[in-house]
């Protein structure tokens, strides 16, 4: 946070020799030095009212601070009411931190927004909060002002974990227990809102007190907890308020906090730390006297040899009293299998976590991996076993029903579903299989070549085995498709959103519809977002364009053929498949009587490219296939004998031709890209010929 005031200028007679910036800076030294007289000569004489000094300021900004005649003079005379210094700030935030009500009054009448934010998303009723304004404060308020805004952040910032305080938090912060008060009892200030890194109003209370701010830390602590704050919030390292109350040394807190029963007495800090261990690295007994009694854990920390240390006689006989004892640290040369949590899984294996059944895990933001509409989800180990865990507040017969769900899936080779759970406190814990990365990540991050067509395999799979179950998914996105370290796809569903189809086709519909966007998003390797994703986006000419876009259109259409059938579309077949499914069809059709009929519906003027294929063939190619071993045989324009062409040509290659074309396949499918599907669909919808089109991929069994 950027509060910044400007260093007072000493105010010098203007001369004709003055230069710009002269007369800029004489004007601002003017409005600091509250010479109203100077003020007015200066902007007689042209000087910009809008002038800027350093980080930004305005001389509207900064006469907010020194007069409020100055700032009606100042708007007299054009300035800017919105100007912004550097860090965003605006006149109108500045009268916040100054808690000038006629001014805030005033700006409000000029058309200021009352919730305007500078770049670190303060305000000027967080502002009011910050420096304990409570007139400023209460004006606002009635005005409209959010209580509750969080504030914003770039998104940047946001990555970071920054901002996302509201101005309860603020007070807690400074220690402003009135306002406090103010901002619960008067302004209905939600208690349990949590600023972009999780930490709640008792959190920022606890966090920030130093010696000068303990006594009304405490009191805010106390007030929070009488009004019902969350006591299991953290702060960015992972300390709850126990803890935070056990460094500060209160006594008193760490008695009203035990006296909750969502405490866990041996919940750890990111290090690894209970309030007992931080009781006994600040010498305090009294607070280590009450753990204790309070049946906390001496069995986890070297807690003698940290008293020994600190030559605290009588901190060791209360441990020893209570059964303390060296545990030795896990074994360090155990290693996660996973590749991009390794050091959060390595970290969490090796501090101490209080169990949950068999599961370890640590509800902190450094080991989130994401959040969903069901509860967040977590890195955990269940034993040794790397796992994701969702944790969400039990919900009786909907927790039965989606166990019911996930036993439904234990067929499904490609649907996440859960291996084990615990129960805790009211929790419900799900553990996943964990991944490493979901389809946005992997197509963004990976510089690797990739099988777009195999990623796509397993994606119809999946959404066909929910199918199967009579389950539409209905938010088919990238998110919601987690690949593991050998590359094999799942599809999640943490928020919930699937529904039974019950013979609603426009639930399924609505899930090929998605697919469709999924094949576009995979094969342009998700270079555009999801929701903005188009066919306009495939480049025309790249590798199975033509397939591409006839199978977003066959699921667009909700094509009869079902994901079963789609996933042996031509769009999934090799290269190589593709060429001897074409050249095949020759010799599989060659002993009807009536081949040469087959295609006659075909060669229509919308593919007259095959009606004129002679001509795109290389000329000294054709004469070769023209003249086999010294007879003269004419090939005809149309696709049939397209067809046999290839056929010929490949299974009697010559040396000549293949130094003129290279690989048959390539040229092939370079002169004629539309080929394979065009045929391919011509057959299908053949009443008699439609079995040609049934190709065995070993890739599908």
């Amino acid at each position: 946070m950027e509060h910044t005031t400007q260093n007072q200028l000493e105010a010098s007679p203007s001369s004709s020799t003055d230069t710009t910036e002269d007369l800029n800076a004489q004007l601002h030294a003017a409005v600091r030095n509250e010479d109203i007289e100077k003020v007015k000569e200066l902007l007689e004489k042209g000087v910009d009212v809008n002038s800027k000094a350093d980080s930004g300021w305005t001389p509207l900004q900064s006469a907010v601070h020194v007069s409020e005649d100055l700032v009606q003079l100042l708007l007299d005379k054009g300035a800017d009411l919105h100007a912004r210094k550097d860090n965003g700030g605006t006149a109108f935030i500045e009268a916040g931190i100054e808690g000038n009500v006629t001014l805030l009054e005033l700006f409000l009448g000029l058309g200021v927004d009352i919730n305007e934010h500078d770049d670190n998303g303060f305000t000027a009723f967080m502002e009011a909060a910050w420096y304990g304004r409570e007139k400023a404060l209460r004006f606002l308020y009635c005005k409209g002002a959010d209580v509750n805004l969080r504030r914003v952040v770039s998104e940047e910032k946001r990555k970071l974990n920054k901002g996302g305080a509201t101005a309860l938090m603020d007070a807690c912060r400074q220690g402003h227990v009135s306002i406090v008060k103010t901002l619960i009892q008067d302004m209905n200030a939600d208690l349990n809102i949590c600023d972009n890194q999780d930490r709640n109003a008792l959190i920022h209370a606890l966090k920030h007190s130093d010696n000068e701010t303990v006594e009304s830390a405490v009191s805010i602590g106390h007030f929070l907890l009488d009004c019902g704050v969350d006591v299991n919030s953290r702060d960015e390292n992972g300390k709850t308020a126990l803890i935070l109350a056990a460094e500060m040394k209160s006594l008193d807190l760490v008695k009203a906090l035990l006296e909750k029963d969502e405490i866990d007495i041996d919940d750890a800090d990111n290090e690894g730390n209970t309030a007992l261990m931080v009781a006994v690295k600040k010498k305090n007994y009294n607070i280590a006297k009450l753990l204790c009694e309070k049946r906390a854990r001496t069995d986890i920390g070297n807690l003698i040899e940290v008293a020994n240390r600190n030559r605290a006689s009588e901190l060791v006989k209360l441990l020893l009293k209570h059964n303390a004892k060296f545990v030795p640290n896990p074994p360090t040369d155990w290693e996660p299998t996973s590749k991009r949590w390794r050091d959060h899984i390595k970290k969490l294996y090796e501090i101490y976590r209080p169990m949950i059944g068999k599961l370890k895990i640590f509800q902190f933001i450094y080991y989130r991996i994401r959040n969903t509409s069901q509860g967040s989800i977590y890195l955990g180990l269940y034993g040794d076993t790397e796992v994701a865990v969702r944790i969400s507040l039990r919900r009786g017969a909907e927790d039965d029903k989606e166990k019911r769900f996930f036993e439904q899936c234990g067929s499904g080779k490609h649907l996440l579903k859960p291996f084990q759970y615990e129960e805790a406190k009211g929790c419900l814990y799900l553990c996943f299989p964990l991944w490493e990365k979901n389809l946005e990540e992997y197509l963004q991050e990976s510089e690797d070549e990739m099988d777009y067509k195999g990623i796509l395999k397993m994606i119809f799979q999946a959404v066909r085995e929910l199918h199967l179950l009579g389950f539409a998914h209905q938010d088919l996105c990238p998110s919601n498709f987690l690949i593991d370290l050998n590359g094999k796809i799942y599809l999640a569903d943490f928020d919930n959103q699937r529904v039974l189809t019950e013979e609603k086709k426009e639930l399924v519909n609505s899930d090929l519809e998605a697919l469709s966007k999924l094949v576009l998003y995979v094969i342009t390797r998700g270079k555009k977002p999801f929701e903005k994703i188009s066919a306009e986006d495939v480049a025309a000419g790249s590798p199975d364009y033509e397939e591409a876009l006839d199978l977003v259109k066959s699921l667009r259409a909700y094509d009869e053929r079902g994901l079963e059938d789609l996933r042996k579309h031509p769009f999934f077949w090799s290269k190589q498949i593709r060429f001897n499914f074409l050249k095949n069809i020759w010799n599989k059709i060659k002993d009807y009587q009536n081949r040469k009929t087959i295609f006659k519906d075909f060669n229509t003027s919308e593919r007259v490219v095959y009606l004129q294929w002679t001509r795109k063939i290389d000329k000294e190619v054709l004469k070769i296939m023209e003249n086999p071993e010294g007879r003269i045989y004419k090939y005809e324009n149309g696709v049939q004998n397209l067809l046999r062409f290839i056929r010929n040509l490949d299974e009697h290659p010559q040396k000549r031709i293949s130094e003129i074309i290279g690989d048959h396949a390539d040229y092939f499918f370079r002169l004629f890209p539309a080929l394979t599907i065009d045929v391919y669909n011509y057959l299908r919808k053949h009443p008699i010929f439609s079995h040609l089109t049934d190709i065995q991929d070993p890739s599908l069994s």
